[in-house]
């Protein structure tokens, strides 16, 4: 651990450094493609010594399947590949080598790499062998056009940035950044034309990045010193269960998983700020004119704890992740999207009983929240006053839910989990059920069918924002000219 933050720390400093002497305005993409990589594997052999040749070993046979296999199944085989090995990195470490351990280990950027290795095998296909009309709006504009080099490949995978912590980024927006070409903003006028403005000078990230490095402070300092006291396995102290009551007992789950959040709320957001450093991560200019530099941010802090429903939560937390699972296996999925993304999600996390519980918990609590929410919402949203008191009752729910819904994924294994929850005589598991017998799923999705093939358990709101990214970013398209690139993007944002 202390490692993994001397790593981040020192890449923080080397992305000022690249940033200042090696902007894309003074050196070649070729250099920069090269010190991003040199410098990723650095950190990567310091940090985890020899297995960091996971890294590069993945990576490698990845790109070779892609060049073999060609664009009609690459991105198939090279799914299969990736989480494959990823997997059996993980048997191995948890399994042979220490079970339990919380310390940083090889496995964590593996799962990075194994998404930016899927996501761009499926960018390419799309790309390359799909045809237009037949792709998303939000598919069409991520499509890749060409295949990488090694080089770009490499550099994309294993780059100093994002090579330990992330988080995942789109390949275009990499080597948009990379080869450095002008930040544009896109406005829709008045009478439907678009209004394309250049930046002759890089907005700094300096204000951006000062306050990430502060939120990471309080991060860890509430981590030093509250979440010690507050243990998750507390909750299945056989004396505490005996002594304390319903809501005590709630009570305490809740302040204990808040209090195991800040951790990632350190690692996510000092990621963030590495990246915002080096110059990557700008998403455009609010209404005001004030930058944003939350093109690849992972997490939203206050929308988390102030969340009022379970999709709100799963909106706003590991949001690189979560647009991940929806573009390689929710909207190509052929039948229950839902339940195979949650399989997928905790397939890639790990392969610790509790995360499976968590997961499968999960689908249970997603589908009762959205027959919940698409069957009585609309009674309580009329006057605000109504509105407010359901809002701090769903708040109160949601925060239950979630805190009882990763309990497992905090205790790993398999007889802690079932013992937290058959102390809790598995209440909301029974309550997610009971709901889903009184409003059938079947009544919601018959309404919103259309809707349902196109938007994921995590919301709309990120894909917007998504393509809101692109359009303030421009991408690499080698075969497209750059007003086809615009028009798609603009397009995508009015659908």
């Amino acid at each position: 651990q202390v490692n993994f933050v001397v790593c981040q720390l020192f890449a923080l400093l080397a992305a000022v450094w690249f940033r200042t002497y090696l902007h894309s305005s003074k050196t070649s993409p070729f250099i920069r493609h090269v010190v991003a990589t040199l410098l990723g594997l650095y950190l990567a052999f310091f940090c985890f010594g020899w297995y960091a040749l996971h890294f590069v070993i993945q990576s490698g046979i990845s790109y070779y399947i892609m060049i073999i296999i060609g664009v009609e199944n690459m991105h198939k085989y090279c799914f299969v590949f990736a989480l494959g090995y990823l997997t059996v990195c993980q048997i191995t470490r948890v399994y042979i080598f220490d079970y339990g351990q919380y310390s940083a280990d090889f496995s964590g950027p593996m799962m990075i790499i194994t998404q930016k290795i899927t996501s761009l095998a499926f960018e390419i296909h799309d790309g390359m062998f799909r045809k237009n009309e037949d792709l998303t709006p939000s598919q069409r504009c991520l499509a890749v056009r060409r295949m990488p080099s090694l080089l770009e490949y490499l550099s994309y995978n294993c780059n100093f940035m994002g090579i330990l912590a992330g988080p995942l980024c789109s390949y275009k927006d990499y080597i948009t950044f990379i080869e450095g070409r002008s930040y544009r903003l896109q406005q829709s006028e008045a009478n439907g034309k678009e209004d394309t403005k250049y930046e002759q000078t890089d907005p700094s990230p300096n204000i951006a990045v000062a306050q990430k490095l502060l939120v990471c402070g309080l991060s860890l300092l509430f981590h030093m010193t509250i979440t010690q006291t507050l243990p998750v396995e507390y909750n299945i102290d056989d004396n505490f269960i005996a002594t304390a009551s319903w809501p005590v007992r709630f009570f305490y789950l809740y302040v204990s998983l808040m209090a195991a959040r800040p951790k990632y709320y350190f690692a996510w957001t000092l990621a963030d700020a590495i990246n915002n450093a080096a110059g990557f991560g700008f998403r455009g200019y609010d209404k005001n004119g004030v930058t944003r530099w939350d093109l690849i941010s992972n997490l939203r802090i206050q929308q988390i704890e102030f969340s009022t429903s379970f999709k709100m939560f799963l909106d706003n937390w590991n949001i690189q992740t979560a647009l991940w699972l929806k573009r390689v296996c929710y909207e190509r999925a052929t039948f229950s999207p839902t339940i195979q993304t949650f399989i997928l999600s905790a397939i890639w996390h790990g392969v610790y009983p509790g995360y499976y519980l968590t997961f499968l918990t999960g689908v249970l609590m997603t589908l009762a929240a959205r027959a919940i929410r698409n069957n009585i919402r609309h009674y309580f949203v009329e006057s605000p006053a109504v509105k407010l008191c359901y809002d701090i009752v769903t708040w109160m729910a949601t925060q239950a839910a979630i805190s009882y819904t990763v309990v497992p994924f905090v205790l790993l294994s398999v007889k802690p989990s079932f013992t937290f929850y058959s102390s809790c005589y598995f209440c909301l598991h029974i309550a997610s059920i009971l709901v889903l017998l009184v409003f059938p799923l079947k009544r919601t999705q018959k309404g919103s069918k259309k809707h349902e093939n196109v938007q994921p358990v995590w919301s709309r709101k990120i894909e917007e924002e998504s393509l809101l990214q692109k359009n303030n970013y421009p991408t690499t398209n080698h075969s497209f000219s750059q007003k086809q690139e615009i028009t798609c993007r603009y397009q995508a944002l009015k659908q």
